[in-house]
């Protein structure tokens, strides 16, 4: 574990750079399978998905049947090139009509619940799973999220292409949703774990941090903490000074 240390002014240390990277990959992902998770979890929050999100989301499911339209009328006019046969019942246009139509019911439902407020307990939750997610014993809840949901997808999606009912289009769209929920419920498992490692690596610190004051600590002990020993002839002052200055650093480090 790394602990904090000052930074020079707008300088961003290594976990303010993850908290980036996470932050941006959360929202790429979340933008790419909120098509499918508005399916998987019909009861979710008001707050759920962000206005970022909803925004980008709409513009993608707009833009790509645009983009299938326009790649496979391109194809027919080329010359020497064979007319693409189309196999399947439903193309991602299909599954962008679907989209839309759950958006704009949501959008009633989610309306309601910012009027009245009484009505959820927690705004950014994403609601309980499908009962069907709910038959197997012992799964926990973050289990659901990580394998059951993006795995019945991908498998969805892989047998509705075999049997010709999904559109290789839908079937490639459906593949990167699965695989974008994955990733978007692995991070949101990751922060609440690091949440309660970092309470943790605290209260452990913290009898170390003691015996720091009292000079009792070995070398073996300040290691694990990543911190030096004091100097024998160090001033009272100086010494008191520093051990404020790191049981500032530890409480920001658990605040933030």
């Amino acid at each position: 574990m790394q602990y904090p240390h000052e930074q020079p002014p707008g300088m961003m240390n290594v976990e303010q750079w993850e908290n980036l990277a996470l932050n941006v990959i959360e929202f790429l992902t979340s933008v790419v399978c909120m098509p499918v998770e508005i399916i998987l979890r019909p009861w979710y929050g008001s707050r759920y998905f962000s206005v970022a999100v909803i925004f980008f989301s709409a513009v993608m499911m707009i833009l790509l049947p645009a983009f299938g339209a326009f790649a496979s009328g391109v194809a027919t006019v080329l010359p020497l090139a064979h007319r693409p046969v189309v196999l399947g019942v439903f193309s991602i246009g299909s599954l962008s009509k679907l989209y839309f139509f759950l958006s704009f019911f949501h959008g009633f439902r989610v309306w309601r619940r910012m009027i009245h407020m009484e009505l959820e307990q927690h705004s950014h939750f994403e609601g309980p799973p499908l009962p069907v997610f709910r038959l197997p014993p012992g799964k926990s809840f973050w289990f659901i999220r990580i394998v059951l949901e993006p795995g019945t997808v991908f498998m969805a999606a892989t047998i509705g292409g075999n049997v010709l009912i999904f559109q290789s289009g839908l079937v490639t769209f459906l593949h990167l949703a699965a695989l974008a929920l994955l990733i978007k419920c692995f991070i949101g498992w990751y922060r609440e774990w690091q949440y309660l490692r970092d309470l943790l690596d605290m209260r452990n610190a913290g009898p170390i941090i003691s015996k720091l004051v009292h000079d009792q600590a070995s070398e073996e002990e300040l290691a694990q903490v990543h911190i030096a020993s004091f100097p024998k002839n160090i001033a009272p002052d100086l010494k008191q000074a520093a051990i404020d200055r790191i049981a500032h650093l530890f409480s920001v480090r658990t605040n933030s």
